[in-house]
């Protein structure tokens, strides 16, 4: 009897920075910004005789009829109170629940009484146990997945899943970060060791991507860069393959990328027009806290601007709420952040995430705030007892620097500033002129809700006009201001679900020493 598995990537808890729910919100189809690679590997990973299908509840909703002998979950933080709202759901109807992904992965406890199976840690070396397990109606009640050779990850099931509904395809080429960072829980679960899958493999599915449609593509690595030689390699091997199928990629890496000038030109080659890169803050005895010291020494507006002047536009990350962050942070964030020609930030206050250096510090300290917020930036509050400012300063700094750096006079000013200087440093020539007939559909509705931004209000609309008048002036912009331009209307949507929306709020943070 063929064994049958429904695999569900739940819809978030909140909207975030980069989802894809201001598509829904705007009246077309539900979307996602990135196509989920987790459960498309999953389902690669199980044996041929099973049945499975995917489910993105973005997209649809999940069916909590379906007659599959299991339940598949998978999820980050992010997902958490959706994630066991599901699962319990299918429990009550007698459905048997497996739990797996980032979250089960670092929070496994939090997690075992919504699920009959549990799955921490990566899949692929435990897979072949699972499924005959899961076969054989006798799994056990864990598997723990270890560090596994990417060589053994398997070409995603993208022709299963909702692939007309994700804006960007994904693609994943290392896990694992080499630096430090102690908020941060990508070594907890990946490891400081990078790992890389082969680099046929990763053109093996960016040919797959191509084919099923997509045109722009999530390279899915912590710290892409990392590893330059390697890197260098595989950014040789996406040129090669991309001279006939002008793909465009977005990625994560660190700002010490900016040092090698080969790197960068490389990295333009291979078609990488825009990267997150985490910022933080420019506080330097902050950074030094957190371990940050890649971003030490260096002067974080230059080398950000060396990005875009190759040819990249950059997405910032920006925490405030670290020990050594006084009231004075939010005005210190605003004028970085105006001195940069990054549009989109994603802001939050800092977060102790269970199994980070961070965690077990704060916990040490008797600093903990529990039963609250688990994951940053949503709702713009922590799970820290700040030492330098009240909690009631934590949250109004942030929502004056959020309205502040979003208003649309302060991010059209910095969106003209990616444009103006955006690749006059760039080796080669610039990218074709934007094709409107080359957008699939989900693309076409996600550039009208970028375009939909002029309709919120009066300031706004004069900030598209001269966003978008910048941008015809200088086509090979155009597809990126127009992902930009879906992006804050994303973050404007965010903020309006969290109340968090306050026009009047939008005056540039003052620090306490220069306030009148």
């Amino acid at each position: 009897m063929t064994t049958s598995i429904y695999i569900i990537n739940p819809a978030g808890d909140f909207p975030t920075y980069f989802g894809g729910e201001a598509m829904a919100a705007s009246g077309a189809p539900g979307a996602v910004m990135m196509a989920d690679l987790a459960s498309a590997t999953v389902a690669a990973l199980a044996p041929q005789d099973f049945n499975i299908e995917l489910c993105e509840e973005q997209v649809e909703p999940v069916n909590f009829d379906h007659p599959a002998d299991w339940i598949a979950i998978t999820g980050k933080v992010s997902q958490r109170l959706r994630m066991t709202a599901i699962a319990d759901e299918f429990r009550r109807r007698g459905k048997r629940v497996i739990i797996g992904g980032p979250y089960a992965s670092l929070s496994p406890a939090r997690l075992r009484d919504h699920c009959d199976v549990l799955v921490s840690g990566e899949t692929e070396e435990i897979a072949a146990d699972l499924f005959s397990d899961l076969r054989a109606g006798k799994p056990k009640d864990s598997y723990v997945g270890d560090k596994p050779s990417l060589a053994a990850s398997p070409l995603p099931r993208w022709d299963l899943y909702r692939n007309d509904r994700a804006i960007l395809g994904a693609v994943q080429t290392s896990r694992g970060c080499p630096f430090e960072c102690e908020f941060c829980d990508v070594i907890q679960y990946l490891g400081r060791k990078q790992r890389h899958k082969p680099i046929e493999n990763v053109i093996a599915e960016i040919d797959a991507l191509w084919n099923a449609g997509y045109r722009t593509a999530f390279l899915a690595d912590d710290n892409f860069t990392a590893y330059r030689a390697h890197c260098k390699e595989l950014l040789a091997a996406m040129a090669h393959w991309r001279r006939d199928r002008p793909m465009e990629f977005v990625t994560q890496i660190s700002i010490d990328a900016t040092r090698d000038e080969e790197l960068l030109d490389m990295c333009v080659a291979a078609g990488l027009t825009q990267v997150f890169v985490g910022i933080e803050t420019p506080n330097v005895e902050s950074l030094r806290e957190t371990g940050k010291r890649q971003n030490l020494k260096i002067s974080l507006v230059d080398e950000i601007q060396k990005l875009v002047d190759h040819g990249m536009s950059v997405m910032g990350g920006m925490i405030v709420g670290f020990d050594h962050d006084g009231p004075g942070v939010f005005a210190q964030q605003y004028d970085f952040a105006m001195a940069t020609p990054i549009p989109i930030f994603s802001l939050g206050a800092l977060m102790a995430s269970e199994a980070t250096p961070l965690f077990d510090r704060i916990t040490r300290e008797g600093r903990l705030i529990t039963g609250g917020v688990e994951t940053q930036a949503v709702p713009w509050s922590s799970n820290i007892q700040c030492q330098t400012m009240s909690m009631e300063e934590l949250h109004d700094g942030m929502q004056n620097l959020c309205n502040a750096i979003y208003a649309p006079a302060a991010f059209g000013e910095r969106i003209l500033h990616m444009i103006q200087t955006f690749g006059r440093n760039r080796k080669g020539p610039a990218p074709q002129p934007f094709d409107p007939k080359s957008l699939r559909e989900v693309e076409q509705q996600a550039m009208q809700v970028g375009m939909d931004v002029r309709k919120m209000g009066e300031q706004e609309g004069r900030m598209w006009n001269r966003v978008w008048g910048a941008a015809v002036r200088k086509p090979e912009t155009i597809t990126i201001v127009a992902r930009i331009m879906f992006q804050y209307a994303q973050a404007r949507h965010m903020f309006d679900k969290g109340n968090y929306w306050e026009p009047q709020l939008a005056s540039p943070p003052v620090a306490p020493s220069r306030a009148a």
